[in-house]
């Protein structure tokens, strides 16, 4: 498999001039104009053979000019599609339109890219244009592409390390999984998977409620399973909460320089955190833990997969990510270990549960031996309440408030929960349930909802189709940026509003400043939706305490609390206890071996005895630094 390049070549004509790898994908160039045309049926030919996803491109010497070609696009594409941009990739041949109506690009089934390729030799694909303008993705796509020669030497390597090693009839596997965080707790979630040829990192996050200082605030990096960075074949990224995405810069920054896959979403989302981040830690006048740079080789070494796309990572290992339905772009990993020998899920954060935003999480996999799940809900007490009678609740608890001439502040992690509690308040104001009262929004929900926007078909298909039909909920007038501090006097000094504003936890960000201004008056209200981690202001605040003490930050000011204090978690990002069980009990194949983490001890060992009583299969709950052979 070593000379699968030689092996495919050897299948064409001889009008294939070159040969690489990009990732576990071929790629071929061609200088003949005709092949390139009309040769995709002998490529597919090879494809069914060698089992592996194989692209033709041109080679940049039979290329039309990118002024040429971009009046040969804007020539075939209708003006009504409206072109925002064009991207070229010359290193690899392809370009990107960027399209308020991709549709159009497209033509009806591919017409219209097909007249682009054949007319110009590029090989284009298309994008939505977001409705609200994203900076951090402007600035993620402008990373790949000026490091275009970079990007494909960088993806021509990992697929020689990939196919030089691989051998399929290889029998003597074992595998194993070690807990470097999110063993029996919630925060830095970091698992190294480990066979006899790889070693692969699952996330690798921080605890975001504690300080810098505390040993628990990062993974267990410093141990021999892990030993040199760089023999760290691959990251697999699930999702983009701070809690398993936020180190990765780190290891960029220490040297490592190995590819890290996750979804599109994911990498846009991960890269605007790490950038706040850093942010903050400026703000506060400590020093960052890495810099916007060490943020840029994460993208410029980012893989991209889809739902449902299947690729080789290392020569044993082939992975696969499904919808989890947590937060935009977040997945389940399903790891084909030893060309089927062992199937490993990793299912990271789930929501088992059709949320306004997302589709629920699938629990329905080719095969599955072993599987992780969550327990941050997994207690017997952590029954969450139906979505409507939850929504219900905020709504007549606004209207109270609105009454009285009070604020409501509802302080949010960024991603998922945030926009869950948007869509709910655009629609209760649509629709008459609510005032027309302003909805402030402060910190980074505003750009990650325009990140939502760029990427429609990771949502649910009714938020999807309110998009195409050009009535974006995230670009509803009654949502107010703040941008500045005068900005959040304004909102603190005015009439009734809500304001959503991060963090979720009120371990820092703007959520901070307003629940300090908003303390001191009954008529106001704090709804917790989200996770409180222990020892988080957040956390204090929600059991009850009637007095807090700010960080150093606000000179460890004691803050009296007489406003009312609310949590609802019917609209958790998380599963339930419920679905949890759900999850497991309509699970297709069942597997043969459960392992609880990323929870409370109580309720990670909950949640495992009420399994093993329900389905009869082994679970176990381990500590962080605990390896679990799964073969």
């Amino acid at each position: 498999m070593g000379d699968i390049l030689k092996s495919i070549k050897d299948e064409l004509p001889r009008v294939i001039s070159d040969a690489e790898f990009e990732g576990a994908n071929i790629i071929l160039y061609t200088e003949d104009k005709e092949f390139f045309k009309t040769g995709e049926a002998k490529v597919k030919e090879v494809v069914d053979k060698v089992k592996k996803r194989i692209e033709l491109r041109a080679e940049k010497t039979i290329l039309a000019s990118e002024i040429d070609t971009e009046k040969t696009i804007r020539a075939l594409v209708p003006e009504e599609a409206e072109i925002t941009n064009i991207i070229f990739d010359v290193q690899r041949s392809s370009l990107i339109v960027e399209a308020k109506k991709p549709g159009l690009v497209i033509g009806k089934q591919g017409s219209i890219l097909n007249d682009i390729k054949k007319a110009t030799m590029w090989s284009p694909s298309v994008r939505r244009s977001p409705i609200i303008p994203s900076k951090i993705t402007e600035k993620i796509r402008s990373v790949l592409y000026a490091n275009n020669t970079y990007r494909r030497k960088f993806l021509n390597e990992i697929g020689k390390k990939i196919y030089n090693e691989w051998n399929p009839e290889k029998k003597d596997i074992w595998a194993r999984v070690t807990y470097l965080g999110g063993g029996r707790q919630v925060g830095r979630s970091c698992l190294l998977l480990h066979t006899p040829n790889s070693k692969v990192l699952l996330d690798c996050g921080i605890n975001p409620a504690i300080g810098e200082d505390d040993p628990e605030k990062f993974p267990y990096l410093n141990v021999p399973e892990v030993g040199d960075l760089n023999s760290i074949d691959a990251i697999i990224l699930s999702h983009a909460h701070l809690d398993h995405c936020g180190l990765i810069p780190y290891l960029y920054k220490m040297g490592y320089r190995g590819p890290v896959y996750m979804t599109e979403p994911t990498r846009d989302i991960s890269a605007l955190l790490a950038l706040d981040f850093v942010g903050v830690a400026y703000k506060q006048a400590a020093s960052p833990l890495y810099r916007a740079e060490d943020i840029k080789e994460m993208v410029r070494h980012s893989i991209i997969l889809n739902y449902g796309e299947v690729t080789d990572v290392t020569p044993d290992i082939r992975i696969t990510l499904y919808n989890a339905g947590h937060v935009l772009g977040s997945a389940q990993v399903h790891i084909n270990i030893g060309n089927g020998l062992h199937n490993f899920v990793y299912g990271a954060d789930t929501k088992y549960a059709k949320t306004r935003l997302l589709d629920p999480a699938v629990n329905h996999f080719p095969r599955i031996e072993t599987l992780t799940m969550e327990s941050t809900y997994g207690s017997k007490d952590d029954v969450l309440p139906p979505r409507q009678e939850t929504e219900r609740k905020f709504i007549e608890m606004a209207k109270e408030v609105i009454a009285k001439k009070g604020k409501i502040l509802l302080p949010e992690l960024g991603l998922g929960h945030a926009q869950e509690t948007l869509l709910r308040v655009e629609e209760a104001v649509r629709i008459g349930e609510l005032p027309p009262i302003p909805v402030y929004i402060d910190g980074m929900v505003w750009d990650i909802n325009a990140i939502h926007t760029a990427y429609p078909d990771f949502l649910s298909a009714s938020v999807k189709a309110q998009i195409f039909q050009d009535n974006n909920p995230f670009a509803s007038e009654i949502f107010k940026r703040v941008g500045s501090p005068l900005e959040r006097k304004e909102v603190i000094e005015g009439g009734p509003c809500i304001v959503i504003a991060t963090s979720g936890m009120l371990v820092g960000g703007a959520s901070v400043e307003y629940f300090k201004n908003f303390a001191d008056n009954p008529n106001n209200l704090i709804v917790f939706g989200c996770y409180q981690a222990i020892g988080s202001l957040g956390r204090q605040i929600q059991e009850g305490n009637k007095e807090v003490i700010m960080s150093k930050d606000y000179n460890n000011e004691r803050i009296s609390v007489k406003m009312r204090v609310e949590t609802l978690s019917g609209l958790s990002a998380h599963s339930g206890r419920n679905e949890l069980m759900q999850y497991i009990s309509r699970m297709n194949p069942k597997p043969k071996k459960i392992i609880i983490n990323h929870g409370e001890v109580s309720k990670s060992l909950d949640l495992a005895s009420s399994i093993y009583k329900q389905n009869r299969v082994e679970t176990v709950v381990p500590r962080n630094l605990e390896t679990i052979r799964l073969k």
